[in-house]
């Protein structure tokens, strides 16, 4: 009994097969043209995809910046440069400090003075000094030599 429902199983499955692939064939047969006519489009979408998204990728830029580094002598301010730019002798002090990396409020803590203080002194110096921001004023003092 198990082998006849096996047997009849194994038959079954064979003739839905054999009608699966000729009904394959006749939609390949009748619809040929508008299956090409797909797999091309999916083709060239794929391949449109890759290469916008390979060709519009952000390029890898590698900057190399050579910084001057001074190991043979200790620093020496230039005193010319100091006077060209105009600044007071508290200007550079909060330059100096600014340099070091310390906050408004913490400058005026070191200084004992307001921070509204440190601002006006920092307004004045990156004025002079011709620059907006405190990165800018710390590379431009050390490139004149103002800073170490």
């Amino acid at each position: 009994m198990v082998k006849q429902v096996a047997l009849y199983g194994a038959v079954g499955g064979v003739l839905i097969a054999l009608l699966k692939f000729i009904e394959y064939k006749y939609f390949v047969h009748e619809y040929s043209s508008e299956i090409y006519g797909g797999l091309i489009a999916v083709i060239f979408t794929v391949l449109g995809i890759y290469f916008g998204l390979r060709w519009t990728r952000a390029k890898e830029v590698v900057v190399i910046r050579e910084v001057p580094v001074r190991m043979d002598a200790p620093f020496v301010m230039n005193a010319d440069k100091l006077k060209e730019v105009g600044l007071t002798a508290r200007e550079h002090e909060i330059l100096a400090l600014i340099a070091q990396g310390l906050s408004n409020r913490e400058i005026g803590e070191k200084l004992f003075v307001s921070e509204n203080t440190v601002k006006t002194h920092s307004s004045r110096l990156f004025e002079k000094m011709q620059v907006n921001r405190r990165v800018q004023a710390v590379q431009k003092a050390k490139d004149l030599g103002l800073i170490p």
